[in-house]
């Protein structure tokens, strides 16, 4: 790592047009080759698939996506004259744009259903010849503008659907520089040092904007889902700030030792850059976890996230020494440029409410525990409530015309009509589409139907649909009720003495199905991703009480994260507030992905918290010393990249869209949750009652597992020989002018 460092500092130049040429060709063959991102949430082999596949092979025509133009009249009714010939002209123009396959009008038929009982609402049904997922926006776009030119005082239009939700556009660009800016402020309240503040934001930016034009390229080779490279962006320039923050404390903490900036930058690279390759490690371990679930959709987003978590990772060892080499002795600001200058170099002790807190929690460390232990859990409660299911356009900010458009279609033709369900099977004769015909009536009788269409067979005769509209709205839990009632008790019914086979598809019944796969899934992804973090953390400490610890602290991470989900989104309590929309259930890939990204962010704080103890406890075999000295030393860097972190994760709010605004607030929940709790108050607490039993290893086990070293003890006796060269010179001049004692020989 020593020698990585060196060599990116002596040829700094070459190491940064490296990296501006890496991100320069990859955003070039981004652009060229375009997105190809697909939502594509179906599980081979659940019911609903196998709808949606039958009905592809049998009505190839309807593959494209279905969306609405919805007018409403305050006052007089849509049959208007002056009303209708609007809109007839309205959805002529509709039809005759690029990319529409065709238009339906409910004045050419009154018998469609398609205008309301009290005849205040209407629509109309567009359908374009290719899903949402590759389509042009700007498709949609012309789409959305020619429907809005027929509004008038007295006209409503509004317009719901996949691909108008393409139109509305959050603010992502927003709040990536909210995030950034609000980064580097901290950054600069920290280091007291502009150039050093920028550095790592910097180094952030590059790296993700690779992985960003990465992630674009992927979608060519893989499924991957359309909010993967936002969640890959949120994430690492949460995780390339803070990495890039502790190089920096490191290295800056070297110059003030009386190190030259190579020296300086190889030896924080060596040590503090090991502790970040492994975090980042246990980051991409966690994510790819993901792939045991053997699910399409998910894999793309692994992938994608893991490989913005190496690109930050390589980055931070690489380029960040080089543009460190640039600035050189700028990485300390002014006052402690000319300090050094006049004293010479000096240790850094631990003072402050750092060192205070230190002692502060090693005398109350039962107290403080328990206080810790009742905050994780009234936070986690609320996820004991966690539904899984669909958040559709309902969900949406009350501003925009798609959820205007779901309003004024609940409100007129009832909730259902947003989310009608699909059935379709296979025809093998006459004993079939008698039974088809039949079906109707039994549906319609059925608790939670509030209509049926007409059985419709393709042209060869072989496949038949028909839509079933409930009466609750599509995330309803009533809905999802529905769905089971069809497939275990209605619909085998109407099949018994005939061939049929009756597929129930829909939006509802497939997140159902996705979720169900999702939880079956669930305990074995947790125990395997729970599992290789123990391990790692058991290799590197040597130790069984820390993995176990780390463990348990990560599951009230991710549980208190959780219980803030459920509250805002869920519960619904500040969302609108927020802009995010009315409360509804969790999108059922959240817990997997947010597991994978909370265990791993959560081993971050871990490793650098305890790689500063183990080091102290190797040295000198006081426990108490070693969580003394390892909190007083990293509580503030952990703490600054807390905030940073949080304030990049809670930007992402501004985007408007709701699945990573999820994303964001769960993140920035189980952040400040594991800065500020568990880790600067929870863990140390624990590691004091427990005493040296935190670094027991039966002995048998130390012989047989491989011995891996987070600081290497070469850099750590090396470290230890500057630091025992300077302190005991500097040490006693300090007390005697500051009258500052250091918190490594005070004792709680």
């Amino acid at each position: 790592m020593a020698a990585l460092a060196r060599w990116c500092v002596r040829r700094r130049l070459v190491t940064v047009l490296l990296w501006l040429l890496a991100f320069g060709g990859v955003a070039a063959g981004a652009g060229i080759a375009g997105s190809a991102y697909s939502n594509d949430y179906g599980i081979s082999g659940t019911d609903a698939d196998r709808a949606y596949r039958l009905m592809e092979r049998g009505f190839p025509g309807l593959n494209g996506d279905s969306d609405t133009i919805v007018w409403h009249t305050a006052s007089g009714t849509v049959r208007a004259a002056d009303v209708e010939q609007t809109m007839s002209r309205t959805l002529d123009r509709v039809a005759e744009l690029p990319g529409v396959a065709s238009v339906t009008n409910p004045y050419d038929d009154p018998d469609t259903g398609l205008i309301s009982e009290d005849a205040r609402t209407a629509y109309a049904a567009v359908t374009f010849g290719q899903s949402s997922a590759d389509m042009d926006p700007a498709t949609a776009q012309a789409v959305v503008d020619a429907a809005k030119a027929a509004e008038s005082d007295g006209l409503e239009v509004e317009l719901g659907g996949s691909a108008v939700s393409l139109t509305q556009g959050g603010g992502g660009h927003l709040a990536e520089a909210v995030g950034v800016a609000v980064a580097a402020v901290v950054l600069f309240l920290a280091f007291g040092s502009l150039a050093a503040s920028l550095l790592p934001i910097a180094t952030a930016l590059v790296s993700v904007g690779t992985a960003y034009a990465g992630i674009t390229l992927l979608g060519h080779a893989m499924t991957v889902a359309d909010f993967a490279p936002m969640l890959g962006t949120l994430i690492g320039l949460g995780v390339g700030i803070d990495y890039a923050l502790f190089i920096v404390t490191r290295h800056r903490r070297g110059l003030k030792r009386g190190l030259d900036v190579t020296e300086a930058a190889a030896q924080a690279v060596a040590t503090t850059g090991r502790a970040v390759v492994f975090a980042g490690a246990t980051v991409c371990i966690a994510l790819l976890g993901m792939l045991i679930l053997r699910l399409n959709f998910l894999n793309g987003v692994a992938v994608a996230a893991s490989l913005t978590v190496v690109l930050t990772v390589a980055a931070s060892i690489t380029l960040l020494p080089a543009l460190l080499s640039f600035i050189g002795p700028r990485a300390l600001s002014r006052r402690e440029r000319r300090r050094l200058a006049e004293n010479g170099p000096q240790p850094e002790l631990p003072t402050g409410f750092a060192a205070r807190w230190s002692a502060f929690v090693e005398r109350h460390p039962r107290l403080l525990g328990a206080l810790a232990l009742v905050v994780v859990t009234v936070l986690a409660l609320p996820t004991l409530g966690l539904r899984l299911g669909t958040s559709d356009q309902g969900n949406d900010p009350q501003r925009t015309t798609t959820r205007q458009a779901y309003d004024l279609l609940a409100d007129g033709f009832g909730p259902g009509v947003n989310g009608p369900l699909t059935l379709v099977t296979e025809v093998h004769g006459a004993e079939d589409r008698l039974a088809l015909d039949n079906l109707g009536p039994s549906l319609r009788a059925t608790d939670g139907v509030a209509s049926v269409t007409p059985v419709t067979y393709n042209a060869a005769g072989d496949t038949a649909h028909l839509a079933v509209v409930p009466t609750s709205a599509p995330q309803s839990e009533a809905t999802s009720d529905l769905v089971d009632r069809l497939r275990a008790d209605v619909l085998p019914r109407a099949e018994t003495g005939t061939s049929l086979d009756v597929h129930v598809g829909g939006v509802t019944a497939g997140y159902d199905d996705f979720a169900d796969v999702i939880v079956g899934k669930l305990p074995l992804f947790v125990g395997v991703v729970v599992g290789l973090g123990c391990v790692l953390l058991l290799l590197a400490f040597r130790s069984i009480g820390i993995p176990l610890k780390a463990a348990a602290m990560n599951v009230a991470a991710v549980a208190a994260a959780f219980g803030v989900v459920v509250a805002i989104f869920q519960w619904g309590w500040g969302s609108e507030l927020l802009g995010l929309g009315s409360a509804g259930p969790i999108e059922p890939f959240l817990p997997v992905i947010m597991v994978s990204v909370l265990f791993g962010l959560s081993m971050d704080y871990q490793v650098f918290l305890v790689s500063r103890m183990y080091e102290e406890w190797l040295e000198t075999g006081d426990n108490r010393r070693a969580v003394r000295v390892g909190l007083a030393e990293t509580s503030r860097v952990i703490n600054s990249a807390a905030v940073i972190m949080i304030s990049v994760f809670l930007a992402f709010v501004l985007t408007g869209d709701r699945v990573i605004a999820m994303f964001g607030i769960a993140l920035a929940a189980a952040v400040a949750l594991d800065a500020f709790v568990l880790r600067t108050l929870l863990v140390p607490a624990l590691m004091h009652m427990l005493g040296g039993a935190n670094w027991w290893l039966p002995r048998r086990l130390d012989a047989w597992l491989p011995r891996i070293s987070i600081e290497p003890p070469e850099c750590r006796a090396a470290h230890e020989r500057l630091a025992a060269a300077t302190d005991a010179v500097v040490a006693d001049v300090l007390a005697e002018k500051d009258g500052q004692r250091d918190v490594r020989d005070t004792t709680g």
